[in-house]
């Protein structure tokens, strides 16, 4: 197992003074048998420049399947935490000042819902692993708090429980809460790098992937103008070059439709129309080597712009817990058992 803390968004220097991981018993404890220091390169600290990552080295450190991790990393110095996932749904701890790293039951000073500074979590196991590639529904906003109920979340147990052996999978949440696939807002920092950008990294960069769900494009035609929004043209060929791009490294690619969301603040008829043909496209291209019809799995069958009510979270675009498994259950299996079947892997 090893980490990735990253500085990327930053513009001085971060200075990781120590750091460990272990599995989480509870709250801000942790197993102690579990414990393991962490090191880069060698050494117990490391300063990371500004716009650029750091990955620890492995150790060896066992994990079951939806293990609970605790990683905690000592900052000697002030460390602006403009590199972090903000809608993380889970609760950081904030300890007082000192290196807690070795600590089984670390002093929280306070709480945070966010993961500033940690972008990743490798293991090094010989299985394959999916990426999901998406926004705000893919982070789990509406899912609730320290749940893992996103639908990515689901779908790694759904797997696991279906396919056997074949379901032995890893799969790596790449959602980012207001994220776009043509697009970057200066003013909207937390979003990330828009899908295009981030695709090296967050996607071919990952450890063992061999499969990818790109469920994007809902924030492309909502931050767009209203009664004039972007053309469905323009997020196809954004999709193209998603396909043109996984194929290039032989990942299979899944594309998922865009969600109804009438009723939702940025909502409008032009809008509408454009996620419309978005699914049309994606419907009948075929261009995608499977499809999750998220549109299909959320609607309400009395009102096909809307949501079910029984999916949705409250804002009429976000799913609840029920919508989210509702997705997950929508995803293809076959192209993971073709997969498996392609290289020579045994059926449970």
């Amino acid at each position: 197992v090893r980490i990735r803390v990253s500085n990327e968004m930053g513009s001085t220097p971060l200075r990781i003074g120590h750091a460990s991981i272990a599995l989480r018993s509870s709250g801000a404890a942790i197993n102690a048998a579990s414990l393991r220091e962490l090191r880069f390169g060698g050494v117990a600290a490391i300063t990371i420049p500004a716009g650029a990552p750091a990955l620890s080295d492995p150790v060896d450190l066992p994990l079951p399947n939806q293990a609970d991790l605790a990683i905690s990393l000592y900052l000697p110095g002030s460390a602006p935490a403009t590199t972090l996932h903000n809608a993380a749904l889970q609760t950081s701890y904030v300890s007082p000042a000192g290196d807690y790293t070795s600590t089984i039951a670390l002093p929280v000073a306070r709480t945070l819902g966010s993961w500033p500074f940690l972008t990743e979590v490798d293991v090094d196991a010989a299985v394959p692993c999916l990426v999901a590639l998406g926004d705000s529904i893919t982070d789990g906003q509406g899912s609730g708090a320290n749940a893992n109920n996103r639908w990515p979340d689901y779908l790694a147990r759904r797997l696991q429980a279906s396919l056997g052996a074949a379901g032995n999978i890893g799969v790596v949440n790449r959602g980012i809460s207001a994220n776009l696939l043509l697009n970057d807002y200066s003013t909207a920092l937390l979003a990330g790098h828009d899908t295009l950008e981030r695709f090296d990294r967050d996607v071919l960069a990952t450890a063992g992937v061999r499969y990818l769900i790109a469920f994007v494009g809902i924030n492309d035609i909502s931050y767009s103008p209203g009664s004039n929004p972007i053309p469905a043209s323009e997020l196809i060929a954004g999709y193209r070059q998603l396909i043109a791009r996984a194929h290039a490294r032989e990942l299979s690619i899944i594309g998922a439709t865009l969600p109804p969301f009438e009723g939702f603040v940025y909502f409008t008829p032009a809008r509408e129309g454009a996620r419309r043909a978005v699914n049309d496209w994606l419907r009948a291209s075929g261009e995608f080597d499977g499809l999750l019809d998220t549109d299909l799995a959320l609607r309400n069958p009395a009102s096909p712009t809307r949501m079910l009510p029984a999916y949705d979270s409250g804002d009429h675009l976000h799913p609840n817990n029920a919508g989210y498994l509702a997705i997950a259950n929508a995803v293809p299996l076959a192209p993971f058992v073709s997969s498996s079947i392609a290289r020579g892997e045994e059926l449970a």
